[in-house]
């Protein structure tokens, strides 16, 4: 017997938001095998943002003298910053779950799903269907098949803010967003880290001058590896040794943990999307159009387990556009991301929209650069700042930007008007010059930065 309902969605994430009140007469099957609320609550971008928190407090007590304030940090209370952490998020999830559940109009499935016809899943021991599924079930990390990495203590970005204790000693495997924002939390907390990289420097997707900037802070607070290859674990009495060769010739790393971060694959695999009907691309994951529509008719997907960008704000915006085309099936329209902003929430931080300079190097596409420095502005004075800075690509024909790269603290609130800039189709010399700064804020490193853009 198939249980028939009028939308059926798949994953708690992002997708959770597409029923909202006006749906109160539709029949409603929300299906979550694992925790309610997806990976950005539990375990992804709420709470490293709120250990990275912790980490800068510490990291500022660390470093005070520079200011000329007596304070010496004497360590972390671990199970204190982790239970301030998921003694706010794990109520958030219940109260979820508790919320959706209770609805009378919808009933959960806690149990794994996959597609047996067009818009009929299998849940437990039960199948059911749609007049539309919404699938939205995120992504995992990937765990490589490495040389004893098997036998020797690792956890990936899933389990490793509910650790029991702070390890003495972190090798963390990725040079990618969550190695850098890891590191950081660790090496800020007390712990050793060190950082293994088959890349030739951390966070390579980004701006040269970024992963230059950024690669070198964090050789001042422990070793990172990069061109790393040959990586062999083996155990010990004492933690374990990773053994491997790099740009520093063959290396010996003891540690105790080993955190996996070289990437994440869509869940799309465990769904069984072509017995849904639906076309799947070389990736393994579903086929959408601008609309989010698959090639099933009736079913759309969101977020990671289908989008390029792995990012909460783009699944947010793909789920606000599934939201208005489940209930509008004559008046479809498409998710527009023209320029995708992102951020790495290390130390230092990093902000980034558009175009990187070797693409449009590469490109043959011409284009305007200007740099400044946090510290060429009073604020920056204030923070006896010697590193960060804002970096614009802009086209010379038009004056429009093509590319923003910041580095520094709070780089994703500097780096916000400028998306907005971009977004709205503003000129490098209308934000300069048509809108007041307010003096000194730290925001006069955008007003410089765009002063110094050379004329067309």
């Amino acid at each position: 017997m198939t249980t028939h309902y009028d939308l059926v969605i798949i994953g708690t994430g992002s997708g959770n938001s597409v029923p909202d009140e006006d749906l109160a007469d539709w029949s409603i099957a929300v299906v979550e095998p694992d925790v309610f609320g997806g990976t950005c609550l539990n375990r992804g971008c709420i709470p490293s943002k709120m250990f990275v928190y912790a980490a800068d407090v510490a990291r500022t007590v660390a470093h005070a003298g520079r200011y000329g304030i007596g304070a010496r940090f004497d360590g972390a209370d671990w199970p204190a910053i982790r239970d301030r952490v998921f003694g706010r998020i794990d109520p958030i999830a219940a109260a979820g779950e508790e919320y959706r559940g209770g609805l009378p109009n919808t009933t959960l499935y806690r149990e794994p799903a996959r597609f047996v016809a067009p818009r009929t899943l299998q849940v437990g021991d039960e199948t059911i269907s749609g007049d539309r599924v919404v699938v939205a079930v995120g992504s995992r990390p990937v765990v490589p098949d490495l040389p004893g990495l098997h036998d020797v203590p690792h956890v990936t970005s899933d389990g490793v803010m509910r650790l029991a204790e702070l390890p003495p000693r972190l090798l963390v495997l990725g040079g990618g967003f969550i190695g850098c924002e890891m590191g950081h939390v660790f090496s800020a907390l007390g712990s050793e880290v060190t950082i293994v990289t088959r890349g030739a420097a951390l966070l390579t997707a980004e701006d040269d001058d970024v992963t230059e900037a950024v690669t070198a802070r964090y050789r001042e607070r422990g070793p990172v590896h990069t061109h790393t290859t040959d990586l062999v674990f083996t155990p010990g009495a004492d933690g374990f040794t990773a053994t491997f060769d790099s740009d520093d010739g063959e290396q010996r790393v003891e540690a105790d943990l080993v955190l996996v971060a070289i990437g994440r694959t869509s869940n799309a695999d465990t769904l069984d999307l072509p017995a849904g009907g639906m076309e799947v691309g070389a990736d393994g994951r579903p086929v959408v159009d601008p609309q989010q529509r698959t090639t099933s008719p009736g079913v759309w997907a969101l977020g990671d387990v289908s989008s390029q960008h792995w990012l909460k704000h783009i699944a947010n915006a793909e789920a606000r556009t599934v939201a208005h085309n489940i209930r509008n099936p004559g008046e479809q329209v498409a998710t527009e991301l023209p320029n995708v902003p992102s951020a790495v929430f290390g130390d230092p931080q990093v902000a980034s929209v558009g175009a990187r300079e070797r693409d449009l190097v590469a490109d043959g596409t011409p284009y305007l650069v200007a740099r400044r420095d946090y510290g060429s502005t009073a604020y920056g004075w204030a923070m006896e700042d010697t590193t960060s800075f804002v970096k614009v690509l802009v086209d010379p024909a038009t004056r429009l930007l093509l590319g923003v790269h910041v580095v520094g603290p709070d780089a994703s609130l500097v780096a916000q008007p400028l998306v907005q800039a971009m977004a709205l189709g503003n000129t490098v010399d209308e934000v300069a010059r048509d809108v007041v700064y307010i003096h000194p804020a730290l925001s006069e490193v955008v007003e410089n930065v765009l002063l110094q853009v050379p004329a067309s």
